[in-house]
């Protein structure tokens, strides 16, 4: 990619940020510029997004990644279903402190993420080739985060296993998914809603917040 590819996705990175009231330091904008960069390349052989345009993927990925940002805490997070590393490999290079697991169950999507978890130094991801419900981790999660995975009925279902009553389940949507909610059962609580503001991102995005009763 040329120079002013790079120039224009830095840009684009760096006003949404601004508006997301996200510091964010040379070194991540790099790493995250970088990223696009690496999806835009092996998207060609391993079809990763259907979003073609590195400057689309800036927006529709990265930055609806770091919305939900300011949310994200604890020591240890997975996410499932993770693609080529959606939400999770954005939040990891924001949140160098907290251990990201990013769990998929094709091999080229868990490919590309080592390679880029490697090239651009990442120590805190940990992509992990398996089906959520074989997954078993050594210790709970603190947190569960989803985008565009599955119903939250079937999220809840086939990752209970992986946090304890402390832990809590995020998942990213786009309009504000009553029907799904009225789905959850009694072991789950909704705990809330919020609506996520995307910089220059048509469409609603809801962050979903469910903890164990």
């Amino acid at each position: 990619m040329s120079n002013v590819d790079t120039v224009k996705l830095n840009e684009i990175l760096l006003q949404g940020c601004e508006k997301l009231a996200l510091d964010i330091t040379t070194e991540q904008a790099d790493k995250l510029t970088g990223y696009v960069q690496r999806i835009d390349k092996w998207n060609k052989a391993y079809n990763l997004t259907s979003v073609r345009d590195p400057e689309q993927m800036m927006v529709k990925h990265i930055l609806d990644s770091l919305a939900v940002t300011r949310f994200v805490s604890g020591k240890r997070v997975i996410d499932v279903g993770t693609g080529p590393g959606l939400p999770g490999m954005p939040l990891a290079i924001m949140l160098p402190d907290i251990e990201f697991k990013l769990l998929d169950s094709l091999g080229k999507r868990v490919r590309f993420m080592k390679q880029c978890a490697f090239e651009l130094g990442l120590t805190n991801v940990t992509p992990v080739h398996s089906r959520v419900e074989e997954h078993e981790p050594a210790q709970p999660y603190d947190i569960v985060l989803s985008r565009a995975f599955a119903s939250l009925k079937d999220m809840l279902h086939w990752c209970q296993h992986l946090v304890d009553s402390s832990g809590v389940f995020f998942a990213l949507k786009g309009q504000f998914p009553q029907s799904e909610i009225d789905e959850v059962s009694d072991h789950f609580q909704i705990g809330s809603v919020e609506a996520l503001s995307v910089p220059d991102l048509t469409g609603e995005r809801h962050l979903v917040t469910i903890r164990k009763v």
